[in-house]
């Protein structure tokens, strides 16, 4: 799956609440920037972000980053609106996880991504969220 589709679902999530900025935008432009995607190319899924590819098409892993990534992203703002945990909800039922999946990694995914989690173990916890 290209980081350009990943990027696409967080800029999603992050112009949920009117306000792509701050912690958020810096997130984004931070995982682009790390896996080879320019200013530019970034500034260009801003304003035109991709769908999410077919589920099908996703390995496992892919999920799990892309469940990952829009968690760590809802909460580096310190604020949490209800439009962001829905967003999150329904895109873990996309992915063929139970919608509660979200909070389980919410609750074990730090908003500062200095702080590494323990990913081995979230992927392990998640198993057992598979619809």
């Amino acid at each position: 799956m290209s980081i350009k589709a990943k990027l696409s679902v967080l800029v999603q999530l992050a112009n949920i609440d009117g306000d792509f900025a701050g912690e958020e935008k810096d997130l984004i432009y931070m995982i682009g920037k790390a896996n080879g995607v320019s200013e530019e190319e970034i500034n260009n899924m801003v304003e035109n972000p991709e769908p999410l590819p077919p589920v099908s098409t996703m390995s496992e892993d892919d999920k799990f980053e892309y469940l990952f990534h829009i968690v760590q992203l809802m909460k580096i703002d310190s604020q949490v609106y209800l439009s962001e945990i829905k967003f999150c909800e329904e895109l873990s039922e996309k992915l063929g996880f139970k919608r509660n999946v979200i909070s389980k990694l919410s609750s074990r995914i730090y908003s500062d991504p200095a702080i590494t989690s323990d990913v081995s173990s979230l992927k392990r916890a998640i198993k057992k969220y598979k619809q």
